[in-house]
């Protein structure tokens, strides 16, 4: 699994949001005989974090093609911005920001060169572009290095950086793209205070993809993809609360008594390998009254809250794959990177 980011900022509320800014309708992918996306639909409304969680090869970074015009659809339609995206590519391009999954800064130029060239393409208006990277820059904790090498950057500042470039031309959309694959987990960390941050100031909406459970629970709502169908759809706290009860484990002296005693008091129980499950409301505060209720001695107790994970397994029926998630094609990287919006 992967590890602990810090705990994300509270979600908007889903009431002060606006319209959808994003909207999906029975969106099919094949190549061949293989269905990669297969006839999904959703909308992600204005200044939402939105993610998608799913394993390796479930077609996170194919529908993300899509969205952004750099694959073409099989079937279905796409609107983003209100700007259909196979009969208005360009326009939808004004309207968002793209992090890939594989770096594509210049390293040899400096921060803030690799933001002039980006708005260049962009064809920022020249009496913005200063005030711009000064702004990203600011968004990203990078001021200090805007005259540094792009070699001279860890891993972590360049993800940042790619993100301060993604906004120079002020998207209503950025798409993260397995956004932290291969960042300790302090660098996540703050890479994902300065998108919050950004969401907050900005009011920006940000489209994730993402395999990491807790980077998923950055998002406003989630959509857990599987062999390139949406299986699930919902805020976080709402896909957990969909699982059940939180459980207590215990393992007693004599089990069978316990369970039997458990039972006896009204409680749900299941025996496990290692003793009593006991399923419970707010399992850490129920202890007390489960080793009293128990009858006999308590060696040991676990409590355990439904997680991502037991979301997923649910859904699936099998944990999600620690792998990176299905790369998006080189030619069509280089194809977005050498694009004039």
């Amino acid at each position: 699994m992967s590890s602990a980011v810090a705990a994300p900022d509270t979600p908007a509320d889903p009431t002060l949001r606006g319209a959808p800014v994003i909207e999906v309708r029975d969106l099919t992918r094949r190549f061949g005989d293989f269905t990669a996306v297969d006839s999904i639909s959703f909308d992600v409304l204005r200044g939402e974090v939105f993610a998608f969680l799913g394993p390796n090869g479930a077609g996170k970074s194919t529908t993300i093609s899509m969205l952004c015009t750099l694959a073409h659809p099989t079937a279905g339609e796409i609107r983003v911005g209100g700007a259909d995206v196979t009969r208005q590519p360009k326009l939808v391009r004004r309207h968002i920001g793209l992090v890939f999954q594989d770096p594509t800064l210049d390293d040899r130029l400096t921060a803030q060169e690799n933001l002039r060239f980006h708005a260049v393409l962009y064809r920022v208006p020249a009496a913005e572009v200063d005030a711009r990277i000064k702004r990203v820059l600011e968004l990203v904790n990078l001021s200090e290095r805007r005259g540094d090498l792009v070699s001279e950057f860890s891993g972590g500042m360049a993800r940042r950086l790619e993100i301060a470039r993604a906004l120079m031309h002020v998207p209503d959309v950025l798409f993260l793209d397995e956004p932290t694959i291969g960042l300790d987990p302090q660098t996540r960390a703050l890479m994902w205070e300065d998108v919050m941050r950004m969401r907050r100031e900005s009011n920006i909406t940000v489209f994730l993809t993402t395999h990491y459970m807790d980077e998923a629970e950055y998002a406003d709502r989630i959509a857990i993809i599987d062999h390139g169908k949406i299986i699930a759809i919902d805020t976080p706290s709402a896909l957990k609360s969909a699982i059940g009860a939180d459980t207590v484990d215990l393992s007693t002296t004599d089990d069978t008594v316990a369970i039997a005693a458990l039972e006896r008091a009204g409680y749900r129980v299941e025996a496990v390998t290692e003793g009593a499950r006991v399923f419970v409301e707010h399992g850490e505060n129920a202890i007390p009254g489960l080793i009293a209720a128990a009858g006999v001695p308590v060696l040991s107790v676990r409590a355990h809250q439904p997680t991502l994970d037991d979301v997923f397994l649910r859904y699936t029926g099998r944990e999600i794959r620690e792998s990176h998630a299905e790369a998006m094609p080189a030619g069509i990287r280089a194809r977005f990177a050498r694009r004039r919006r």
